[in-house]
């Protein structure tokens, strides 16, 4: 979105060259003669016309397509640029240009953002670390918590926000190290626009989306959002991967007063996911071929909807209510491998290979949300004062549990101390892959009972207020209590034996920040908040305490909240006409009380343990020129092991945690037709093991779990051919680089980035 200026343009030709890009809009020759006629009477001045298509995002700084100027969150009533917490916001454009489009991928990508194990292990879906905390629980979609371990996809996002550091206050329970936020594409009553894509590329993929905003009047819209997506897993082939997505979303507002807005989410994703390579010496091994079987899956079916009402009393005082509902079912049967030496009873003598492995499990979540805010601007003590006042419902549930899996295939190997075949391995006595790999196991499938069946009801209420104390110094302040009720049944899958665990528990959180305005474009500021989390609060997990599953040892009675707490020091600076903005924070986040598990057994440690991680971010977003955008940031962090019940984790480092990441998104408008750019990413090396406690180590004291670092670069450029039709072209991980995302704590799988692909999009406004 670049901005050009157009001088002393006369109309006719200022009509000229606004008259494609008005095309795009829907806009007519009459709505532009008001703006040549200015122009001509204002023959001296300079004035600045967009060069692009209105942005429909209320929260985008218009015309600057890397940068937001406010959160999707109304709770955070001051632009981002004055808030006192580093919060990093990704905007559509940069997520287009970018060419990722699940947000495992686009997240893996940020600083200070870690991707964890999914399918295998514990988890069904995307996982995410923010700062070293677990993070999977606190995806937020429009404000309202995302329950459950879904796949989550880019099409319907208007903006996607990572705020770091505890957030309790904001979001409830969890958010120890963050919280993920997408702000979905919402109809509104401005413009007609519409957009659709179609792209082709390596790796057998296609992908076609449709944007479309309708206005009915000044008060009514309907906007329909539509996607179909299917490619092979770049450089894992037979992996693959399929979405189908539908979002509609339709707005009322029948006078200035009142607005109702109505919304639809669909989205079906089917992958096989092939789950990466092993450790050997220390190393990923390389040349481990792709080896998910033909019966695998990994699959999520979601459905929400979403009501939102808005009443404005008056300027200063107004009210909204958002309420959803939803429902998803996930499930996933897929294929894990790890070292192995075969017997030498066994065929062939012995030698190294792979042998193949089974982790499964479904899960169905249905939940139910209300949230109400109370919006009031008034005079206290002389002071404005920004009040909000909300009270939130939720009735979280997720049933968990197994697949009857039988394996039909023949043994092609024998491992331990075997004479026969007892096992499936990848490669033969001659090093080489078996043949019929992708069917070697030839699986088949039966949905089997429930495991665990987990429910957290809860009532929230909370006020915030943010106020000038003079007019350099501005206070953010806030306090939320939570009360929930929470429940979980369980049941042995062989011999059906139940036991049913309940408590209550109210947490409190706060958080408090002061801005001091340097001059017109920076402040400084500093913060405190607080998060807390409750025993057993991930729900797919069971009594996998290590794990952030329910300690049950001696009963749920005495398990204290997990508690954190962080504090951060900081700088904004918003320059060049607003439309660059330049952070840099350094922070301190301390966790207490935390579950420590005992592998995956019941008995547990609860409330020993404690960590720290300390660090420094530094980010950019926005234009640099009115050619030159960027998206930037790097994050130096170290963590340890402060307290523990295991003596010897005490000063080691976190699981999943990187020292140090960075990433840089570039984009330069050459001509108004033709721009190009490129990312580069960094994630420093990291080690595995349980979430919150010491990364997997060895009895001589060495982490035995090593992901190594890594860069990867991409590539991008577009070109307008017509005022309706763009094409663009995108080139990933253009070394091929061989990279690994996350490591399973037992070494027994790593994770594999996607290779080299490339991709061609046309886009047609209308």
């Amino acid at each position: 979105m670049s901005e050009a200026k157009s001088g002393i343009r006369r109309p006719a030709s200022l009509r000229a060259s606004l008259a494609p890009r008005a095309a795009v809009l829907g806009l007519s020759a009459a709505m532009l003669a008001p703006l040549a006629a200015h122009a001509q009477e204002a023959e001296l001045a300079t004035v600045k016309v967009q060069d692009t298509a209105i942005d429909p995002n209320p929260n985008a700084e218009v015309g600057v397509p890397y940068k937001a100027r406010t959160s999707g969150d109304e709770r955070r009533t001051r632009p981002i640029a004055e808030t006192p917490a580093t919060i990093q916001v990704l905007t559509s454009q940069a997520i287009e240009d970018s060419g990722m489009t699940d947000l495992r991928a686009i997240l893996g990508a940020q600083p200070g953002v870690t991707i964890g194990t999914g399918e295998n292990g514990n988890a069904f879906g995307d996982r995410y670390i923010i700062r070293g905390q677990e993070a999977r629980s606190d995806v937020f979609v429009d404000g309202l918590r995302d329950p459950g371990m879904t796949t989550r996809e880019s099409f319907a996002i208007e903006q996607l926000e990572i705020t770091k550091g505890p957030s309790s206050s904001f979001a409830g329970r969890g958010s120890s190290g963050g919280t993920i936020n997408a702000i979905t594409k919402q109809a509104n009553t401005n413009l007609n626009f519409g957009s659709a894509t179609l792209a082709v590329g390596s790796d057998d993929h296609g992908r076609a989306t449709v944007d479309v905003n309708r206005t009915f009047g000044d008060a009514f819209a309907l906007r329909a959002n539509a996607l179909y997506a299917t490619e092979d897993v770049p450089g894992l082939s037979p992996a693959d991967r399929e979405r189908k997505g539908l979002a509609l979303s339709g707005l009322y507002a029948p006078s200035d007063a009142l607005s109702v807005t109505v919304d639809y989410y669909g989205l079906r994703a089917k992958d096989r996911p092939d789950i990466g390579t092993y450790l050997v010496n220390g190393s990923p091994r390389e040349d481990v071929p792709a080896y998910v079987q033909a019966h695998d899956f990994q699959t999520s079916d979601v459905d929400t909807f979403t009501a939102r009402v808005e009443y404005r009393f008056s300027d200063s005082l107004r009210l909204n209510n958002l309420a959803r509902y939803g429902k998803s079912d996930n499930a996933y049967v897929v294929t894990g491998t790890r070292g192995a030496t075969t017997s030498v009873a066994g065929p062939g003598g012995a030698y190294v290979s792979a042998t193949l492995s089974t982790h499964q499990g479904w899960q169905e979540v249905e939940y139910f949300a209300d949230q109400a805010n109370l919006f009031y601007e008034t005079e206290l003590f002389g002071r404005k004062h920004e009040f909000v006042f909300g009270l939130e419902y939720t009735d979280h549930k997720v049933k968990n549990g197994v697949f009857n899996i039988r394996n039909a295939g023949a043994f092609n190997c024998a491992t331990g101390t075997s004479a026969t075949p007892n096992n499936f391995c990848i490669f033969g006595a001659n090093g080489q892959p078996v043949n019929g790999l992708n069917t070697l196991m030839n699986r088949s499938i039966a949905r089997g009972t429930w495991d665990s069946d987990w429910g957290v009801e809860t009532l929230a209420a909370y006020a915030m207020d943010t106020f000038d104390l003079t007019d350099r110094i501005t206070v953010f302040a806030g306090v939320r209590a939570d009360s929930f009720d929470y429940q979980m049944k369980t049941q042995n899958t062989s011999t059906l034996a139940q036991a049913t665990y309940k408590y209550s528990d109210t947490l409190w959180n706060g958080n408090f920040g002061v801005t001091y305005k340097l001059n017109d474009a920076g402040v400084v500021y500093a913060s405190w908040a607080s998060a807390a989390d409750v025993n057993g609060g991930e729900s797919d997990v069971g009594t996998s305490s290590g794990y952030g599953g329910l300690v049950v040892f001696n009963g749920v009675a005495n398990a204290k909240p997990e508690r954190s707490e962080s504090l951060e020091l900081g700088t904004k600076w918003n320059l060049l006409d607003e439309r660059l903005l330049l952070t840099a924070a350094v922070f301190q986040s301390t966790k207490t009380d935390v579950m420590e598990g005992a592998d995956y057994t019941t008995f547990g440690t609860f409330n020993t343990g404690e960590n720290r991680v300390r660090g420094v971010e530094f980010g950019a977003s926005g234009a640099v020129t009115e050619k030159l955008s960027l998206q930037a940031g790097v994050t130096f962090m170290e963590s340890e092991v402060t307290k523990s019940a295991t003596p010897a984790n005490v000063g080691r480092r976190l699981a999943n945690f990187s020292n140090a990441s960075a990433s840089a998104q570039v984009r330069y408008q050459l001509t108004e037709s033709l721009y190009f750019g490129g990312a580069v990413r960094y994630e420093g090396k990291r080690y595995g093991g349980q979430p919150d406690t010491a990364a997997a180590y060895n009895a001589a004291g060495a982490y035995t779990v090593p992901i190594p670092a890594y860069w990867v670069g991409d590539l991008f450029a577009a070109y307008r051919l017509n005022p309706s039709l763009e094409a663009r072209v995108n080139v990933n991980n253009v070394t091929d680089e061989a990279y690994y995302l996350a490591a399973y704590r037992g070494a027994n799988f790593l994770y594999r980035g996607d290779g080299r692909n490339v991709r061609f999009t046309l886009i047609y406004d209308f």
